[in-house]
């Protein structure tokens, strides 16, 4: 069974830098994308980082140049700095991977969420 697992959510002030990881475990043959969604209380979950198994990179424009995302390959896991944190980036915050298994070929799979809240 796969599972994606998130790790590092948590308080920071604004201004501050906070680290998400989602790793990947399971018997995987490979990844393709991945990416970071969030979701806050009372909006539509929407997507806020992208990278493609080559390497290619996408922001939302809001998080673009406070945000970097990056993944290894080997590892099979994503991860999310976040610089400059502001209040607006509060949210519960997913990882997401398009994952080729043994048993059920290719699918989306969703990690179980970890929240982020920026708080003076």
């Amino acid at each position: 069974q796969v599972q994606l697992v998130e790790s590092g959510g948590g308080l920071a002030q604004p201004g501050g830098s906070l680290r998400l990881s989602c790793a990947a475990s399971g018997i995987i043959f490979s990844i393709n994308d991945m990416a970071w969604y969030r979701q806050a209380p009372g909006k539509q979950r929407e997507l806020v980082a992208h990278i493609t198994r080559g390497g290619t990179i996408n922001y939302t424009n809001s998080v673009r140049g406070r945000f970097t995302i990056s993944r290894d390959n080997a590892k099979n896991t994503v991860s999310l700095q976040m610089n400059s944190l502001k209040p607006e980036d509060t949210a519960v915050y997913y990882c997401r991977a398009e994952i080729n298994t043994v048993s059920f070929g290719w699918r989306e799979y969703w990690g179980q969420g970890t929240q982020v809240t920026v708080s003076s």
